[in-house]
């Protein structure tokens, strides 16, 4: 199948990847040469404009950073809307409710389905097709785009006909994440000052119940190691977070806890922790309580 591929980051070009290997034919956009180039040498074809892509593809697919750029991609005056081809816009990004529902509507006015599902796995399942797909929008047009989210993920919810229905539950799933992270480091810490073994640790929590993706999967492979990989930034995991917090309160929700990660969250990238992977904010609690979590010996001060 002959489709488009917007925005070649840190997930986009995992996803051209698979598409590649899977034999589509694959028109990729991106404002990033080096980031064309990689997927170019791979086979893609490069477009001249998002609205080039749309005028010869019926599947443009995004993977973008944020809402304004999703916004400005689609909408803007060489935006996918204007394409004379495009049929459906898969959107893989973390856009949020509000924006997600807007932009619907608009290319719903051209005849064009849009079906939000963004993803949950990081960069790791990105390269390996391991990822949560959360799908929402006109059945019709999920089930025509389900065959090239199986390129992409394992596990693919269809979460109802309301476009933003995906963003929601993503959103969710995030701010659970970044609620986990600060309440997991902050404990992590205390325990190692305390004199607890780092990994043993995480071997109690991991079969009692405090555990979390957190304590399974992010401390034992990013942290415990020291080696703090890049796979989801701090700036990323706040967008989401500050999504979820400004969309409960348009429905009148209350949140008492997220506020306080968010709030950490963005200490941590006021310290210039924005572009790095979020599991770096434990260093700052590290700091003030003068010990190390890790694999080398707790080191109090």
């Amino acid at each position: 199948m002959k489709l488009g591929l917007i925005g070649l980051g840190n997930m986009g070009h995992h996803f051209g990847n698979r598409f590649i290997a899977a034999g589509h034919e694959l028109v990729v956009f991106d404002n990033n040469p080096q980031a064309l180039a990689r997927l170019q040498q791979k086979g893609a074809r490069v477009a001249a404009s998002a609205q080039a892509m749309a005028d010869e593809v019926e599947f443009v697919l995004l993977c973008l950073p944020m809402p304004s750029i999703v916004q400005s991609v689609v909408q803007g005056s060489e935006g996918v809307m204007h394409g004379k081809a495009v049929k459906i816009i898969v959107d893989l990004s973390t856009t949020g409710p509000s924006v997600t529902d807007a932009v619907a509507a608009s290319v719903a006015a051209k005849n064009i389905q849009w079906v939000g599902s963004p993803v949950s796995g990081g960069t790791t399942g990105a390269e390996k097709g391991t990822l949560t797909l959360m799908a929402s929008g006109p059945s019709s047009a999920f089930e025509q785009a389900k065959p090239l989210l199986s390129v992409l993920g394992t596990n693919i919810f269809y979460l109802g006909e309301q476009p933003s229905l995906g963003q929601t539950m993503k959103i969710i799933n995030n701010t659970l994440c970044a609620v986990n992270i600060v309440a997991s480091c902050e404990t992590l810490v205390y325990g190692a000052k305390a004199g607890l073994d780092a990994k043993t640790m995480l071997d109690v929590i991991n079969v009692s119940s405090g555990r979390s993706f957190i304590t399974q999967e992010k401390v034992p492979q990013c942290i415990l190691n020291r080696e703090f990989p890049t796979r989801f930034t701090t700036d990323l995991l706040h967008k989401d977070i500050k999504l979820c917090i400004e969309e409960a309160e348009k429905l009148g929700v209350p949140m008492t806890v997220s506020p306080a990660a968010r709030q950490f969250l963005s200490f941590a990238i006021g310290q210039g922790d924005g572009p790095k992977d979020y599991a770096n904010i434990i260093k700052h609690i590290e700091g003030w309580a003068g010990v190390e979590f890790g694999a080398s010996a707790p080191k109090a001060g």
